[in-house]
């Protein structure tokens, strides 16, 4: 595990695909940053609409329930700021039309991180890897840089009076070889209470709890820490 070199931090953008994406991947991780006074805004690039399991339940009532689902989450772990870009679940593309929208929303917030989901496809965790997940990932990653530090870039943004802003860094959650692990053993309640507002994805899970335990073992185990801690993991990308 690589030793963290602080930057700044008063704010964090989290993009992911999916609502329930970030509180999979990262809800630990945003509990301890919240906690310590850390400003932090979602970007939801999809509703959602194409998941769930229940066929009787229309897919423009699914992207409601997805998006009540999403707030009651965040708001378990701190946050109440969530932009909603509402591409389609399930056919997304890293499309020069997601890098504006997603660089629109890093020139509001303006961050110091950007966590994100991986570009690039992991083949021992695939599930970490859904196709809209890689290019929320790459559509993010494009939107930090170049885009959204780019003042030529997009220009429909200056004209809303969005200024360019470069972030530091990003963190890649899901992918392979993460260099950095987050300590969320005091926060993996949070985590679990998150993610059972997905009722509508996870209310079947019974084994819920000691699936999110044994996948934090392992990954705190594999990233060094002391035995019985719990960690979420990520890859460091500098921007500067």
């Amino acid at each position: 595990m690589t030793q963290v070199e602080q930057v700044p931090l008063e704010r964090i953008l989290v993009i992911v695909a999916h609502p329930d994406d970030v509180d999979f991947g990262s809800a630990g991780s945003i509990a301890t940053w919240t906690a310590s006074g850390v400003e932090v805004s979602y970007c939801m690039v999809t509703d959602g609409d194409a998941g769930g399991f229940d066929e009787s339940v229309s897919r423009v009532d699914m992207a409601r329930i997805r998006r009540e689902e999403q707030t009651a989450a965040a708001a378990v772990v701190g946050v109440t700021d969530i932009h909603w870009l509402g591409h389609p679940d399930g056919r997304l593309t890293p499309s020069i039309e997601l890098r504006r929208d997603i660089s629109r929303v890093i020139r509001q917030v303006r961050p110091q991180r950007v966590v994100t989901q991986s570009p690039i496809r992991s083949f021992e965790r695939i599930f970490a890897s859904h196709p809209d997940h890689l290019a929320a990932g790459e559509a993010a990653i494009c939107a930090v840089y170049p885009d959204a530090r780019n003042p030529f870039a997009h220009p429909e943004l200056l004209n809303e009076g969005l200024k360019e802003h470069t972030v530091p860094e990003v963190w890649l959650m899901g992918g392979p070889q993460p260099d950095v692990a987050v300590d969320v053993t005091d926060t993996f309640d949070r985590k679990v209470a998150a993610l059972r507002c997905h009722e509508s994805q996870v209310g079947h899970r019974e084994d819920l709890e000691k699936m999110l335990r044994e996948w934090l073992t392992f990954t705190a185990k594999q990233q060094g820490l002391p035995e019985g801690r719990l960690a979420e993991a990520y890859r460091i990308v500098k921007t500067n």
